[in-house]
């Protein structure tokens, strides 16, 4: 069993997947990494990030990252989960840049919604973590779901009527 992942950590993971690539790029972290690098919580079960663009130089090293650091590490986003808005790019706060790789935070906003659709206790408590910090203003993110409502068919698993009601339950 891996153990948990901690801001150190994380950080470590950072300096060595950044010192390992060759090309520029960007590294989203999400969920529990960014409520860690917050400050909202200990330690997270894995560190969940997205790797724009794919570079097999970074992906290769992930396994090897695992084993030296002895945590888990998983390609997951809210875009993998729910449409995201259009320019979570630009609304992803940026962590550092370690050698060619700038490490961001994963658009608050689309986080909060694709944890909003899942609903886990741990989901609700993040959330509030986003609203109380600042990252996340509540209308903003009723206006980011009325943006990509129209787009909920694509993701089959998610029953719309449902994810509006949490939305609006956790946003207003």
């Amino acid at each position: 069993m891996r153990e948990l992942a901690d801001a150190p950590h994380i950080e470590r993971f950072m300096e060595a997947l950044g010192r390992a690539a060759r090309i520029d790029g960007r590294v989203y972290l999400t969920g529990g990494a960014t409520a860690v690098l917050q400050g909202w919580r200990a330690s997270t079960i894995d560190i969940d990030i997205k790797v724009i663009p794919d570079n097999d130089d970074l992906l290769r090293e992930i396994p090897r990252l695992k084993e030296q650091l002895n945590i888990n590490v998983e390609l997951a986003a809210p875009s993998d989960f729910i449409p995201v808005p259009d320019g979570w790019e630009e609304r992803s706060p940026l962590i550092r840049r370690v050698g060619k790789v700038s490490f961001h935070h994963f658009d608050p906003v689309s986080q909060a919604l694709s944890k909003a659709e899942r609903g886990h206790e741990q989901d609700l408590r993040d959330i509030a973590d986003l609203i109380a910090s600042g990252l996340v203003d509540p209308a903003d993110a009723r206006a980011q779901f009325d943006s990509i409502e129209r787009e909920l068919y694509r993701f089959p698993a998610i029953d719309p009527a449902s994810f509006r009601r949490s939305m609006e339950e956790l946003f207003n």
